[in-house]
């Protein structure tokens, strides 16, 4: 009996799915447990296995297409067996209740076409489009539940669309590339035509309309959030960087991991939430919450945007397992292979823009942390020692607190322990 796959939630905060990629064709034979599809959700890429066996009929969701959670995804049965009357409804369900309906009672002859006494239907209006088969209205227009929703959205009328799907049904792909047709303007009346102003013609614009991942919508969603739900201010403070570059230099010299600069800012920042855990709070409500665990996260770019995998019990860990872990979780972010358990339980992050030549910058917080520390490049300016005009190597630092949770006197002194750990990095190795 043919069943139908629907598009399954892959994480919690799931409310869509883009299929990235089928592993299986129509007719293809599928097991218990085969790789049906790869499906992008709003955090990463992940294999979906099928649940059911069979031959598959169907296919609802197409490569680089997007539908919401529980739609229909694809249709397995026998070969050859019938399923279209599942499509009618969406569901299972909602298809074998409607068919029960439909289906005349056992022994019981249809009635003969002469005694139905419904009135003739009338002539199909020239302008329908007659490659459709549906009339603007039609009840019975064929279409899939995704288009149907986009077509209700976008306030076109599926009577005027023609389908491409299987038996001119009526697919996600038509809605997109609907374009309605121009309809004979009413002529105005002359004397008013007369008063109108000349229209002067629209220039033509050339620009190109890129579909939006999952991923992107939902960095839109949560960031959109944040800023305009937690009250950001921003604190920035210059680091001297010169023990650090001399510490980092020694400690490549004589390791076989080789660390970076955001490698330090990263235990720096471990070590200092420890003595200030109000920047390692949540905001929750009528309650803020003080984190007993300190979990950094890393901002990591993507094409997308923006991952921020997490390095937990990041005050335990030394620098070399630092290294490592954000080598990893950076490498598996840009291959969308990070799990969601690897991005979830920040209580700090950390955004460095310093490799690409950033003096300074103020970041957007990531929920649910309190704080979110924004990291420039290290640049050579004149600075003040003993008296002295000196070379320097500075580092700017900006702090974004959620006002809700950190005033700016904790900001201010969390960045100042922060500032003698990178200038004084030694003793945060201790």
């Amino acid at each position: 009996m043919a069943e139908i796959v629907n598009l399954p939630r892959l994480s919690d905060t799931m409310e869509d799915g883009t299929v990235a990629k089928w592993h299986k064709a129509l007719g293809d034979k599928v097991e218990e447990g085969d790789l049906l599809a790869e499906i992008e959700t709003d955090k990463a890429t992940m294999d979906f296995e099928s649940f059911q066996e069979g031959t598959l009929l169907y296919i609802g969701v197409e490569e680089g297409d997007t539908a919401p959670v529980d739609s229909v995804l694809a249709i397995l049965g026998e070969e050859g067996e019938d399923y279209k009357h599942l499509l009618e409804g969406g569901s299972a369900e909602e298809a074998s209740s409607q068919e029960a309906q439909e289906a005349p009672a056992q022994g019981e002859k249809a009635a003969p076409e002469a005694e139905d006494k419904s009135p003739a239907p009338a002539p199909a209006s020239p302008t329908a489009d007659a490659g459709t088969g549906n009339a603007p209205g039609d009840a019975r227009i064929k279409a899939s539940p995704l288009a149907k929703r986009l077509a209700e959205e976008k306030g076109i009328d599926l009577g005027q669309v023609k389908g491409t799907g299987e038996g001119g049904r009526i697919v996600k792909r038509d809605i997109d590339e609907f374009k309605p047709q121009e309809q004979p303007a009413a002529a105005a009346p002359a004397a008013v035509a007369s008063m109108a102003p000349a229209a002067e013609a629209p220039q033509d614009l050339a620009y190109e309309e890129v579909n939006v991942s999952q991923m992107r919508k939902t960095i839109a969603r949560r960031l959109a959030e944040s800023k305009f739900s937690a009250p950001h201010f921003y604190l920035t403070i210059d680091v001297a960087m010169e023990e650090a570059m001399a510490a980092r230099k020694k400690i490549n010299e004589t390791s076989e991991t080789k660390i970076s600069f955001n490698d330090l800012v990263v235990k720096a920042s471990a070590s200092a939430l420890g003595q200030h855990p109000a920047i390692n709070s949540s905001w929750a409500g009528d309650k803020i919450r003080r984190n007993k665990d300190i979990n950094v996260g890393v901002a990591v770019a993507v094409e997308e945007g923006l991952i921020v995998p997490v390095i937990r019990h990041t005050n335990h860990k030394g620098l070399a397992q630092i290294n490592q872990e954000v080598k990893e979780k950076a490498t598996k972010a840009r291959d969308k292979k990070l799990a969601p358990e690897e991005m979830e339980g920040n209580t700090f992050t950390i955004s460095n823009l310093g490799m690409f030549g950033i003096k300074d910058f103020t970041a957007i917080i990531n929920a649910p942390d309190s704080c979110i520390l924004a990291v420039g490049g290290i640049r050579q300016e004149p600075v003040v020692r003993d008296g002295a005009v000196v070379p320097g190597n500075v580092m700017s630092l900006t702090l974004s607190c959620d006002h809700r949770v950190v005033d700016g006197a904790t900001g201010a002194a969390f960045l100042q322990t922060l500032k003698n750990a990178l200038e004084h990095p030694l003793n945060m190795l201790l």
